[in-house]
């Protein structure tokens, strides 16, 4: 199909896609549009990755605007949201505006309702519902991209209730599901109520396979000659035939120490595949990489991106995934070894993709499992750019001939397993419970049964023995829990509390707010450490684990610091809650540490994190600390202020003498204290200041001084002319030694890897 035969969309959308080089549509965006995508019409469309899925998106919410209406893109990843603002930003030059919102979870967005086409994550569109944004009513076309990742048990339920309630809202709502491939998406397509796109076309050969001995064994039956050498390993030398092509290779591994430790020693290969015009804009990336952050993770990487390698996992700070992925996608970078976060929809193709390691470690089984056929699958369709690549190849790896057979059988013929809804766990039931009465979206428990019998749980579960029995066993026990904690009234309706309402709003598992309400209402005004201990024991914050040697010596700084908890201690004999007690003591004195102005590259040492976990952490203690607050103030506890002071701690990085100075728009935790130390202690006195010493100050950076002296409000902040003065600073190291200081934590290296 011609894409000038595409009705319903704007007159230059045709234009547009041919100065795009797309001069027709690829089969499975054909039968999108036959089956009524331009139109209006709800579509699940489940095809392979390269295979046209953001186009088809396109088209509906262009055919959306061109109505008059206003279309809603939901992402699963803040990465995704930034990569589709950017590419959806071609539309501005033709009078459609985009936004995008990922943040801030208890806001309205009402800046929003003037934009025709909005990008978000799936827990912003909630909490934007939750907190009535009222454009939400306005929309006419909702597309969901991976739609597929309904089947995390983390994060799936929240896009599963999230399309419940819009569509609830709407009922005339266009929803548009992006998919991988999976084994039930004909049951996809009944619970939304439509037409289904199911297709394996892909634009370029995509051959999977085996690499086992000296050879590729291919799915086809077709062999390749691939010489390891004797001192190589099987990757090596994969990524060493790859590079001779002219290509790129992503190799997915199973854990972050294993992607940096694979990234380090493909390294050596990689660099022979670089020219000179390469390695200098390779050696400008390292350097800008080492800007990012002073931690041993950025010099690393560095160290490896200078050599045409790379590691990518959620340790590495935004900035780092971002420059690596940019630089992959512009072959720049030749290989890089990622954890399967990866996979989740990021635009990064490869000539080769090798799956490595097709084990990872689950706590709940207690071992290595395998991986799932879908997950592999979606690492295996990053394989192949159009337009760039003749082919897509993607490779498992085999020890053996037995092993060969296996992976052939369990991954490269099989078919992916069926998606299935996680909505009945019971962290998701009791969190979106809250939320469906909060918003008014029932009143009772038939009310609330009758909203949950839109979800994809309803449909798959519907025609079983025990289904709807279950459902309402879930959502009793849940409702009982609910109003125990005192979020809901149960009378002839149930109606949210005051409190509930605060809950739903502030976007808070309910458990971690009665967690944070009990621990207040403990008594006594809280120290820092106390409130740091608080929100990191809530099941809304992913703890530090233990390892091996940390029981001792946190369980020594329990009965040191115990004075300080907020809330009683368990017994060192209730082990599960001890040792739960500890890890979030352990994340509370990372915080702790932050707050003590400890260097970020002393912190990433102590607990064996990167700087992505380290920023992880900390933005969740300031969402978790500012909800605390908010729960204080509605309760009418006199801790609000304590509160207050501890998140802005934790936000900027500083001990309390920093707060006010840490506050002013780019001066941050170093800055502050360089300022403190010559004498500047408070934004009034930045106000007033003498530039020559807020110069000296600040490295003699004119141009930062500036920026810094606007945000105070300074009368005259121009630097022009302006030389430091050396003797209004001490000397000393950038680098203060905190109060918590202690010797160097375990390796927390698979933290948060998937």
């Amino acid at each position: 199909m011609d894409v000038a035969e595409v009705s319903g969309v704007p007159p230059w959308v045709a234009d547009h896609l041919q100065e795009e080089g797309i001069e027709s549509l690829y089969p499975p965006q054909a039968e999108a549009v036959e089956a009524g995508v331009a139109d209006g019409d709800s579509l699940v469309a489940s095809i392979p990755t390269a295979s046209g899925k953001t186009l088809i998106a396109q088209l509906a919410m262009l055919s959306a605007v061109e109505r008059g209406g206003k279309a809603l893109y939901i992402v699963p990843l803040r990465a995704l949201a930034s990569e589709k603002r950017e590419e959806f930003s071609a539309f501005e030059a033709h009078g459609v505006s985009i936004g995008v919102s990922t943040g801030n979870y208890d806001e309205s967005g009402e800046w929003l309702s003037g934009k025709d086409i909005i990008v978000a994550t799936s827990e912003k569109v909630d909490s934007l519902v939750r907190n009535g944004a009222p454009w939400v009513n306005e929309l006419d076309c909702v597309v969901s991209d991976e739609v597929h990742l309904v089947n995390d048990p983390n994060r799936g339920p929240t896009l599963e209730v999230t399309l419940a309630k819009l569509r609830r809202i709407n009922p005339s709502l266009q929803v548009v599901a992006l998919s991988a491939t999976v084994g039930n998406a004909e049951v996809m397509a009944e619970w939304l109520d439509a037409a289904l796109v199911d297709s394996a076309w892909r634009p370029i050969e995509l051959k999977t396979g085996v690499q086992y001995g000296q050879a590729l064994h291919f799915g086809d039956g077709s062999q390749r000659e691939l010489r390891v050498g004797s001192n190589e390993k099987p990757t090596e030398a994969i990524v060493r035939d790859t590079l001779a092509e002219g290509g790129s290779t992503l190799v997915f591994v199973n854990s972050r120490r294993n992607a940096e430790g694979a990234a380090k020693r493909l390294a050596n290969t990689s660099r022979d595949g670089l020219d000179d015009e390469e390695r200098e804009r390779l050696a400008e990336l390292a350097e800008e990489i080492r800007g990012v952050s002073d931690t041993e993770t950025s010099e690393d990487l560095a160290n490896c991106v200078e050599e045409g390698a790379a590691f990518h996992h959620a340790g590495c700070s935004s900035q780092h995934r971002s420059i690596v992925e940019d630089a992959f996608r512009d072959r720049l970078i030749k290989v890089v070894c990622a954890t399967p976060t990866l996979a989740a929809g990021v635009n990064t193709p490869s000539r080769r993709v090798v799956v490595r390691d097709w084990r990872r470690y689950s706590g709940e089984a207690g071992g290595m499992q395998p991986l799932s056929v879908l997950e592999v699958h979606q690492m295996m369709g990053r394989a192949g750019r159009p337009g760039r690549d003749p082919y897509g190849e993607a490779l498992l790896l085999a020890n053996s001939h037995d092993e060969l057979d296996e992976l052939l059988d369990r991954y490269v013929w099989a078919d992916p397993e069926p998606v299935e809804s996680k909505l009945a766990r019971e962290p998701s039931m009791r969190t979106h419970l809250l939320a469906t009465v909060a918003s008014g979206f029932a009143d009772s428990r038939e009310a609330l049964l009758e909203f949950l019998d839109q979800t994809l749980y309803a449909t798959q579960y519907r025609h079983g023995s025990d289904g709807g029995d279950n459902l309402e066993r879930i959502v009793e026990t849940t409702l009982e829990y609910l109003e125990r904690n005192g979020f809901v009234d149960r009378g002839e309706t149930i109606e949210a509390t005051n409190l509930g309402h605060t809950v739903s709003r502030l976007y808070l598992d309910p458990m971690s707010a009665a967690e944070i309400i009990d621990g207040l209402e403990a008594g006594g005004t809280p120290t820092a450490m106390g409130l740091y201990h608080l929100v990191s024991r809530t099941p809304d914050m992913y703890e530090l684990y233990l390892r091996s040697g940390d029981r001792e010596e946190y369980t020594m700084l329990a009965y040191e610091r115990e004075s300080t908890f907020l809330g009683e201690m368990p017994s060192e004999f209730e082990e599960g809650r001890f040792d739960d007690w500890l890890s979030a003591l352990k994340t509370a004195r990372m915080l702790e540490d932050w707050a003590s102005e400890i260097d970020e590259s002393e912190i990433a040492e102590r607990y064996g994190v990167g700087p992505g976990d380290i920023r992880g952490k900390v933005d969740t203690a300031e969402w978790l600390l500012g909800a605390a607050e908010s729960l204080a103030s509605e309760l009418g506890l006199d801790s609000v202020r304590a509160i207050a002071e501890a998140r802005t701690r934790v936000k900027h990085g500083v001990r309390e003498e920093l707060i006010d100075l840490a506050g002013v728009r780019g001066v941050g935790r170093k800055r502050a204290r360089r300022l403190h130390d010559a004498g500047i202690e408070t934004r009034a006195e930045l106000r007033e200041a003498e530039k020559a010493v807020v110069l000296a100050a600040l490295r003699g950076r004119g141009k930062t001084a500036e920026n810094v002296l606007e945000a105070a409000g300074h009368r005259d902040p121009d630097m022009d002319g302006i030389e430091p003065d050396a003797t209004a600073v001490p000397d000393r190291d950038d680098d203060r030694e905190g109060a918590t200081a202690g010797s160097a934590g375990p390796d927390q290296s698979n933290l948060g890897d998937f």
